[in-house]
């Protein structure tokens, strides 16, 4: 069986705190919750467990497991829920993966590598990808782009927007939607793409920003103020805050996070989390996590230090370029709860075909 390499988020439990009886039934209790969302009882183990302890015996053990504060109760005489420490030991020290068989290898690398599109699409369709997969959010962490850039041209699409296309030395094709200033003349757009093109010479997009950047701010373009503001609209979107946090991020599946939530007040949280998440400083925060070693990293709960809010976890696994350095991240953002047996091998092998579509 493969199993993915992954790294804790926090300092490892060790398993070797709780006994035999312990381990197994705090196991198969994260198992039932894992796969039903409600807390679980010692009858209930009782029934499950192959190890003939009765109820009486089941309430003792999960009593020491409360009191080691890897399970609670949420309210009284309901069953046990673990909690983010008892899912994280059982993360690290019970756990046992799924393997990904040969069908599920070979639809996921043909879902990714589908030929005709962009980088940006093929990490989007990624994303997508792992939250069907996963029932929960899919984020990609994209690279910023370090290719040479062949052509812009700015494509009007009515009042107010317009089309900014972007073509790389490489054959990578990057469109954006952009707004344009009410009232902007038909040739401004032209006035715009010419402007650009007859400064590219072998630049990249963030090289073709700063020039810009630095003739606009001496006043040194021959372009009228709307025209000014059209091109500065365009390289941005484009480069998408790239300089300031290492690439962009990308959302898929965010409803996920809002199914069967029956408190306002979590519908809030979560809400809040997709603003925090919009913000190019988490975009940085998550590239640092993913480079924290090799291989898979599971943060569960208030752990992670992009949410303070329990209740929610992140798997997420690095991916390189061809000169082997980690340039983005791939992973999920669910509940808790979220299938850690399913969830891991698909988002490590997704990575690995990413960086090897990169190479």
């Amino acid at each position: 069986m493969h199993t993915p390499p992954f790294r804790a988020a926090a300092p490892l439990l060790s398993s070797s705190a709780l006994d035999g009886r312990g381990t197994a039934i705090l196991r198969e209790l994260v198992e039932l919750y894992v796969h039903t969302g409600e807390p679980v009882g010692s009858r209930t183990l009782s029934r499950r467990l192959p190890m003939g302890l009765s109820p009486a015996s089941i309430r003792n053990v999960m009593s020491d497991l409360e009191e080691a504060g890897l399970i609670y109760a949420p309210h009284t005489s309901a069953g046990r829920l673990p909690t983010d420490r008892g899912l994280r030991l059982f993360v690290d020290g019970l756990l046992e993966f799924g393997d990904l068989g040969e069908a599920e290898r070979e639809a996921i690398s043909a879902r990714c590598a589908a030929h005709g599109r962009s980088l940006q699409d093929t990490l989007a369709e990624a994303g997508q990808m792992l939250s069907g997969l996963a029932g929960a959010a899919g984020l990609v962490v994209a690279p910023k782009s370090e290719a040479v850039v062949k052509h812009v041209e700015f494509v009007p699409l009515g009042p107010g927007r317009a089309l900014v296309v972007l073509v790389g030395a490489d054959g990578q094709v990057e469109n954006r939607v952009i707004e344009v200033p009410a009232g902007l003349p038909p040739n401004s757009l032209v006035q715009a793409s010419n402007y650009l093109n007859a400064r590219l010479a072998g630049r990249t997009l963030e090289e073709l920003r700063e020039d810009v950047g630095t003739e606009v701010a001496a006043n040194r373009t021959a372009l009228d103020a709307l025209t000014n503001q059209v091109v500065e609209a365009g390289l941005g979107t484009l480069a998408g805050g790239s300089a300031a946090s290492g690439g962009s991020l990308i959302l898929r599946g965010q409803a996920r996070l809002l199914e069967n939530l029956d408190h306002m007040a979590r519908v809030h949280e979560i809400q809040a989390l997709f603003e925090r998440l919009e913000a190019q400083e988490t975009t940085l925060r998550l590239l640092e996590m993913a480079q924290q070693g090799e291989g898979v990293k599971i943060f569960i709960g208030a752990e992670n230090g992009v949410f303070s809010s329990a209740g929610l976890s992140m798997v997420v696994a690095p991916f390189k370029n061809a000169q082997q350095k980690i340039v983005g991240a791939i992973g999920v953002i669910g509940p808790t709860r979220i299938n850690y047996g399913r969830v891991i091998p698909v988002v490590d092998y997704t990575a690995r075909v990413l960086g090897r579509l990169l190479g």
